[in-house]
């Protein structure tokens, strides 16, 4: 039993953290050439700032999903695990809707979609194991000052 726990924990880990070194693979290429000359914002921070951070929130989303996933079957935790699986959608289409096909409205469309579904995944979360829903403050946040710079992006360019 053990060793099924320590399995899904690497599941747990290793899907998020999938889904942000494909949509990076399949989008840096847009960084240093349409990204770079974009009209920047004030308040964006510089670009090695972003991998770290993701990685970390990554981590965080993570394990969040493993304590969820861990739980004793139940309607609830179906509806936490599908909603967690629409954010994991929507944060991996964000990437690829602003990046690849530089569509900046239309991303900042999306990130207020993937905003609410993070929002609705703490909730669920929370109803059933608090410290899985509190991990994933530091993405709501950060994905609050990203709707910002998605914004201002999109206004000034």
């Amino acid at each position: 039993m053990k060793a099924f726990k320590v399995f899904k924990f690497i599941i747990a880990l290793a899907l998020p953290l999938s889904v942000g070194a494909i949509s990076g693979f399949f989008t840096s290429e847009a960084i240093p050439n349409w990204y770079a000359d974009l009209n920047r914002p004030s308040i964006s921070p510089p670009n090695a700032v972003f991998g770290p951070v993701w990685t970390m929130l990554y981590v965080l989303m993570g394990v969040s999903f493993y304590l969820i996933w861990c739980q004793p079957k139940s309607k609830e935790r179906k509806n936490a695990l599908i909603i967690f699986s629409i954010q994991l959608v929507l944060n991996f289409a964000w990437s690829f809707i602003f990046f690849y096909f530089k569509q900046i409205g239309l991303a900042f469309i999306e990130i207020l979609l993937l905003w609410t579904s993070i929002l609705l995944m703490i909730k669920a979360f929370y109803q059933l194991k608090p410290v899985a829903a509190y991990l994933n403050i530091p993405y709501l946040l950060w994905v609050s000052f990203a709707t910002i710079l998605n914004g201002a992006y999109f206004f000034l360019n």
